[in-house]
């Protein structure tokens, strides 16, 4: 598990620190010793002296385990941060999964809602496809249990599992309002990191890449996928980040410097993180090759990071709908019980020396798709854009 301690992208309004299941509130560490010793040891009794009261009085059966991996969510529930949490050993294997590029679930992109997961995007012969899952519908609850202000990380945890396991989904097509239970049986995905192809317009040949996560090594693939387009003869690329929910930081850097040669692409501060810069890595396509980035509300943290900078770079025109708006970072820490907390440790800024928390990437040019058509309304905005910025002398 310790690949799991990198940085990744998320939101926080505050900082927490678990030691053994403890919450230290306020200041602890300016007490003396013999009286922050005191305060650990109350800490205990009180949480035994609870669990002792459930496991003799409440009116079911109850396991010990689950109601202390209850206390240590409630931990960082306490910091009323969507975005930060704690992950059991069991959720903790699915993020390290989905972190690699690759998981066992049943095949889907999805956003939070306040309702549970609204599905961006199904993958082709995945089991969520073959229930009829599909864009737009809402999944508002696993296995009987509601999703309803449960963070997108650990809805989708619950969700993922071993292949060949059983889960039951509750969804909600948005034109019918009624919820249907469906059963999907898990598989391994692997998630279609970058995807290229080439579109023509008057004559003229141009190369779209969807680029899906940021997870390990994806900035290799899209690198790939670039470089094939431009040998069969792309004249621009549109870099579509529609549904993108973001990932690991590194990878954002990475991914920008496949379009920015040099010069700064984000910088990161916090309460007790001191300003980190991070530059363009080198070894970028030619400069003169025009670029457009299409983005959409589902396109967040790492999707923004490459956005802001190739807006603020002026490298690429953006294209789309106001992105999410998460300006903010976590750090992953796994602990001794095999758990992880996943906690937000400051913000980072674009080249300008933005924040987009909250408010998104604006648009240049708008566009959006409509998900109750089969057409693809935004993209073909994206490439008359790219193609008068070809044209343009």
């Amino acid at each position: 598990m310790t690949s799991l301690v990198k940085t990744a992208i998320a939101t926080v309004c505050g900082l927490l620190l678990l030691v053994g299941g403890m919450w230290l509130g306020g200041h602890p560490e300016k007490l003396p010793g013999p009286a922050r010793d005191l305060l650990v040891d109350d800490d205990r009794a009180l949480r035994a002296e609870i669990v002792d009261s459930i496991e003799d009085n409440f009116y079911k059966k109850t396991d010990e385990a689950d109601i202390r991996e209850s206390s240590l969510k409630g931990i960082v529930d306490g910091l009323d941060d969507q975005f930060s949490h704690y992950l059991t050993p069991e959720e903790a294997v699915q993020f390290e999964q989905s972190v690699q590029g690759e998981f066992e679930g049943v095949g889907m992109n999805v956003e939070e809602d306040r309702r549970g997961l609204r599905v961006i995007r199904v993958f082709e012969g995945s089991p969520a496809e073959k229930a009829g899952i599909k864009q737009g519908d809402f999944i508002t609850a696993v296995d009987g249990k509601s999703l309803a202000g449960v963070s997108s990380d650990v809805a989708t945890t619950r969700i993922k599992g071993e292949a060949g396991t059983k889960v039951k989904l509750e969804v909600v097509d948005p034109d019918e309002g009624t919820p249907r239970t469906i059963e999907l049986i898990r598989a391994k995905i692997e998630v279609p990191v970058a995807e290229g192809r080439i579109r023509q317009i008057g004559g003229s040949k141009y190369g779209v890449v969807a680029l899906t996560t940021f997870s390990d090594g994806a900035h290799g693939k899209l690198r790939q996928e670039v470089d094939r387009l431009l040998e069969d003869g792309a004249e621009g690329i549109v870099l579509d980040l529609r549904g993108n929910g973001g990932g690991l930081l590194s990878e954002a850097v990475l991914v920008s410097s496949q379009f920015v040669e040099d010069g700064l692409i984000t910088y990161t501060k916090g309460r007790t993180r001191q300003r980190r810069e991070f530059e363009a890595e080198g070894d970028a396509i030619d400069g003169d090759i025009p670029v457009v980035v299409l983005v959409d509300r589902g396109s967040a943290s790492a999707s923004e990071i490459v956005t802001g900078a190739l807006r603020d770079t002026e490298r690429a025109t953006v294209v789309g709908t106001r992105t999410f708006g998460k300006g903010v970072f976590q750090e992953v820490e796994t602990l001794s019980n095999g758990g992880v907390l996943d906690i937000t440790v400051g913000e980072y800024f674009l080249p300008s020396g933005e924040n987009i928390g909250k408010k998104g990437v604006v648009p240049t040019v708008k566009a959006s798709d409509d998900p109750d058509t089969d057409r693809d309304e935004a993209l073909p905005k994206a490439l008359r854009t790219l193609a008068a910025k070809a044209a343009a002398p």
